[in-house]
C-alpha cells in the first residue's frame, strides 16, 4: 500500500435519510458503509474527470494560471495533464514567423476575389 492509499478519516455531515438509505443498502449487499461511500466517491470522481465540460474548465483555468500543474494531474490523469502542459507551452510561445512557400500556388490560377457587399444591395424593394 503505498502513502496515497493509506486510509484518512473523513468527518461530514449527511442528511439522515441519505444515511439511512446507505445502511440499507450495506446491509443489503452484505458490505461496510465506509465501502460503499468510498466506491460512490471513486465512481463519481472518474466520470467528472472524463466529462468534456469538466475538462475543458480545468484546461481554462490551468491556462489563465489558476491550477497548478500538480492540480491539473490530479484532477485529469498525468497523460491529459501532460497534453495540457504541452498545448499551453505552444499558446504561450512566440509564433512562428515563417514566409509562405512560394512554389506552390495553392489556388491553382483560379483565384476569385470578393470586395464587401452593400449593406443596401441586400434591401428587397417591394
Amino acid at each position: 500500500m503505498s502513502a496515497s492509499d493509506d486510509p484518512r478519516r473523513v468527518h461530514f455531515k449527511s442528511p439522515e435519510y441519505l444515511v439511512d438509505r446507505l445502511d440499507a443498502i450495506a446491509d443489503l449487499f452484505d458490505k461496510d458503509r465506509t465501502d460503499l461511500l468510498v466506491d460512490a466517491i471513486r465512481e463519481y470522481i472518474e466520470d467528472t474527470a472524463e466529462s468534456e465540460t469538466f475538462q475543458e474548465l480545468v484546461a481554462t483555468k490551468y491556462y489563465d494560471d489558476q491550477l497548478e500543474f500538480e492540480t491539473v494531474k490530479q484532477l485529469v490523469g498525468a497523460e491529459t495533464a501532460q497534453r495540457l502542459r504541452l498545448l499551453k507551452a505552444d499558446l504561450e510561445s512566440e509564433p512562428l514567423d515563417l514566409a509562405p512557400p512560394e512554389d506552390t500556388d495553392i489556388y491553382d490560377g483560379d483565384a476569385t476575389t470578393a470586395s464587401a457587399a452593400d449593406p443596401a444591395d441586400d434591401v428587397d424593394e417591394r
